[in-house]
């Protein structure tokens, strides 16, 4: 598709992206006369180094470590399973250490687990015939144990392909159908398609033998509603809706395998438009606003995605397209037909779901390469219209908002400080989130992006969690640790982790011991553990 050829001229020196502020910075920047300098953090926004010197007189100072930060009261923390605790074929996987493992995290404390319910394994022979027999297994399981469950019902793929285990792709049937039709595939202007998810623009379109990715959606989860129907309420507590690549609410501007990739911090995405159904989509809204020109083709001056954002005409600083009435109209029609793909699914889940007892969520990325810049290419291009001038997070917690849903979101064990890229803050992005959540009163569920469990990172968990739990908060909040493997019943680990949950929990609520039904007998967590490693480790 060829981009527009007369881009409007760019804005007035009045408005220039330098003279302007933020209402409410989040983080107090430097001044100085380099554009690029400000909008990062200055030094004082840091402590200093231990043996620093005071400056002039020569001192040294020797700081010592802060103690670890107080945990707010009564956050039950999560665990997400193994993306495969149920195998391609239905089945769970490792049945004996599965069932060991849940012993073992209700031993701890941990208040439940999160599992994602793939619809390439559900519905992976035919269009509406449903296989929930290993999930409902795994229910099972986890009631046994006193364990809540959060489904996610996650319509994307697992894994980058064959190679990357576990893969779960799409249903077969669905993946024949985007053979067939390939705009199906979210497309990017080099015609690269993604197959992670179906592309937005083709939502209510009927293109999946009959039906349209709406009514897929809605028929699955109507199924797992009436296979679930005893467990809504009691044991399943809550029931994720999955949204997008990776189950987030956002466009796939980089695959997903690469988001938690080193490299990925110096991309800017590419915009996902170009398959026929969003280019008619655009084409449409131009000519409502008689303004055809901006609609024959996807976003101007982008100038690939490994690029200083300067070199670009599209994101730069000063003079760049997004902070044009083009850059307005584009930026306001892309993240609105993703808002508008996020509405459509809350909607179904809430008529569904509604007087079952279980809340609904959905999960926004934390993108945050980009965030102290004025344009937020990263953010751009994934589909959140969040920019120095514009907040564009509280329009998708609005949203949440009018369907009573929970919102969910990553970065909660991540510190500026770790940052190899100084226009990076996954502070600053959580800081945005967590407000947008807090103004318009929803529940938040935080999560890791990295699964690791250092001391830093756990501290780090219990200080963010500050940003939105505490005895003077309206609102609930919870944690989810992603996820679930064979270092975290690793001695060193385990005592890390039984540790952070007491902390996060309120040591009132933390259960050190096990009633098993079973024997009539106790089994400390250090024997559940034992017991774990000895059942058979996972991979």
């Amino acid at each position: 598709m060829a981009a527009i050829t007369a881009p409007p001229a760019p804005p007035p020196a009045s408005t220039s992206c330098r003279l302007l502020r933020r209402r409410a910075p989040l983080t107090r920047f430097a001044a100085s006369s380099s554009p690029s300098s400000r909008f990062r953090p200055s030094s004082s926004s840091f402590p200093a180094a231990a043996g620093s010197s005071s400056g002039g007189g020569g001192e040294i100072l020797h700081v010592s470590p802060p103690p670890p930060p107080a945990a707010p009261p009564g956050v039950p923390v999560y665990v997400t399973l193994p993306a495969d605790a149920v195998d391609p074929g239905g089945r769970v996987a490792r049945r004996r250490a599965m069932g060991a493992s849940l012993a073992a995290l209700a031993a701890a404390g941990v208040a439940g687990v999160a599992v994602e319910l793939w619809w390439g394994v559900v519905e992976r022979r035919s269009p509406g015939e449903y296989d929930w027999a290993g999930y409902l297994e795994l229910a099972a399981m986890a009631r046994r144990h006193g364990l809540r469950v959060r489904a996610i019902l996650a319509f994307h793929q697992c894994g980058a392909g064959p190679h990357d285990l576990p893969w779960i792709p799409l249903p077969q049937w669905v993946l024949e159908e985007m053979d067939k039709i390939p705009d199906l595939s979210y497309t990017n202007r080099y015609q690269k398609r993604n197959k992670e998810y179906i592309s937005l623009g083709c939502d209510i379109l009927p293109v999946l033998k009959g039906r349209s990715p709406m009514q897929a959606y809605s028929d699955f989860m109507r199924s797992f509603h009436n296979t679930f129907e005893d467990y809504l309420g009691d044991t399943i507590t809550e029931v994720q809706v999955g949204m997008g690549p990776g189950g987030e609410l956002r466009y796939p501007s980089y695959p997903t395998e690469k988001l938690n990739q080193p490299g990925s911090s110096s991309e800017l995405g590419e915009f996902q438009c170009y398959d026929k159904f969003m280019q008619a989509s655009l084409s449409a809204r131009a000519q409502i606003f008689v303004l055809q020109q901006w609609g024959n083709g996807g976003s101007t001056g982008t100038d690939g995605s490994q690029q200083n954002l300067e070199e670009t005409s599209f994101f730069r600083t000063d003079g760049g397209y997004w902070n044009t009435p083009y850059g307005h109209f584009f930026l306001k029609w892309y993240s609105g037909m993703l808002l508008l793909h996020g509405e459509r699914l809350c909607m179904i889940a809430d008529a569904i779901f509604s007087g079952t007892g279980v809340t609904i969520s959905g999960k926004v990325a934390g993108i945050h390469w980009h965030y102290y810049t004025c344009s937020h290419p990263s953010e751009l291009t994934s589909g959140y219209y969040n920019t120095l001038l514009r907040d564009g997070y509280l329009p998708i917690a609005q949203m949440f908002a009018k369907y009573k849903a929970t919102l969910c979101c990553s970065c909660f064990d991540l510190r500026d400080a770790e940052r190899t890229n100084s226009e990076s803050s996954p502070e600053g992005t959580l800081r945005q989130l967590a407000g947008a959540a807090k103004m318009c009163n929803l529940p938040l569920n935080g999560e890791n992006s990295a699964t690791r469990l250092d001391d830093a990172s756990l501290n780090q968990v219990i200080r963010s969690s500050r940003l939105y739990s505490g005895r003077t908060s309206g609102t609930s909040f919870s944690f989810n640790y992603v996820r679930m493997n064979k270092s975290l019943f690793e001695f060193h680990n385990w005592n890390r982790f039984t540790k952070f949950v007491r902390q996060m929990s309120d040591a009132r609520t933390f259960l050190a011991r096990l009633y098993v039904r079973r024997g009539q007998q106790y089994l400390s967590s250090m024997s559940v553990v034992w017991v774990v490693s000895r059942a058979c480790a996972y991979t």
